[in-house]
């Protein structure tokens, strides 16, 4: 059993990087300032270095969400990786931005409920600025979700104040800032994501015994790091396409203030300990700047596209944690 949970969070690891890569990559591939083939190696190199850069919190944030008995972790453990990869793969193929941390926390609390009811769930809710459980999680989440927004929009507008007087030499160096904010995204998405493949299986040793208590061994650390980084080499061009072109046809300056910002807000949360979404991220701020510049030139059907999977994710990717415990309890 443990090597079947350890198994599906490599395969969510690897899926969650192909979903991925298009948040880190789109902004500077669509606007011409990189090649995609330099920009998927540059931002796989960055998201191993974030994944062991910036600490484990996350991955305890992972491992709280449910408290059943040792004897039967392993099982809630399989199911809810195994709907949370169902989940993001189905998103994948419709070429939608999914949340890994949003389907991750519901998949965990169905198959909690699943197996011992509200008990087994650690509801939580804040301590400070960290998350507890699914509350705490779920918060930051929507936070993150909401408050990059703003942050796009107000950042547009100073933007396109400071260089309002610019000729054409301004792109050079406006696309070489993107870069850096793509970059900078990359090793805040590492920070973030491949910690929830590291809760996963550090959580399954635990429960098989294999450790004493909760601590992320290197060796897991670095495994989860470069899974990640093999799904991002995948590519997940149709979500590329979703967030470069379908939401808002984003210019050199809209990908620097939108990478910028999203950046920020991920590596704030990695820090928090709160499992949220890069692309749950990435595409609001998208929203923002392009509601920042011609607000009727965001394609808002594409938006409601988005939303739609944001809402359905947490009860769909719920409902899979519990049906999948079901069958596994079945078949034992």
């Amino acid at each position: 059993m443990v090597v079947v949970v350890v198994a599906l969070a490599a395969a969510f690891a690897v899926a969650n990087g192909v979903h991925d890569a298009g948040n880190a990559i789109a902004a500077p591939v669509v606007t011409g300032a990189i090649r995609p083939g330099p920009a998927v190696v540059g931002a796989a190199v960055l998201h191993v270095i974030g994944a062991l850069a910036v600490g484990t919190a996350v991955a305890a944030t992972i491992n709280s969400i449910v408290v059943v008995p040792a004897g039967q972790m392993l099982e809630v453990l399989a199911a809810a990786t195994l709907a949370a990869l169902v989940w993001s793969l189905l998103t994948l193929w419709r070429g939608l931005p999914c949340s890994s941390g949003h389907c991750l926390v519901g998949a965990l609390a169905g198959a909690g409920l699943a197996e011992g009811g509200s008990s087994a769930v650690n509801w939580g809710g804040m301590n400070g600025f960290r998350p507890v459980g699914v509350v705490g999680s779920l918060l930051w989440l929507m936070f993150s979700s909401a408050v990059v927004v703003p942050m796009a929009l107000f950042g547009i507008h100073l933007a396109k104040r400071g260089l309002r007087r610019a000729d054409r030499s301004i792109e050079g160096p406006v696309r070489r800032g993107e870069l850096v904010a793509s970059g900078g995204l990359a090793f805040a998405h590492g920070s973030n994501d491949a910690q929830k493949a590291m809760g996963l299986m550090t959580a399954a040793l635990v429960a098989g015994g294999h450790l004493s208590h909760f601590a992320v061994p290197f060796a897991v650390a670095i495994a989860s790091a470069l899974l990640l980084t093999v799904g991002t080499l995948m590519g997940g061009w149709r979500v590329v396409r979703t967030l470069g072109r379908r939401i808002y046809p984003i210019q050199a300056l809209d990908g620097l203030v939108s990478q910028s910002s999203s950046a920020a807000v991920v590596l704030v949360a990695s820090l928090a300990g709160a499992p949220i979404s890069t692309t749950d991220v990435v595409a609001p701020a998208i929203v923002g700047v392009g509601s920042g510049e011609r607000w009727r030139h965001v394609r808002w059907l594409v938006v409601g596209e988005v939303g739609l999977a944001w809402v359905v994710t947490l009860p769909v990717s719920a409902l899979l944690g519990a049906a999948f415990f079901e069958v596994w309890r079945w078949l034992a």
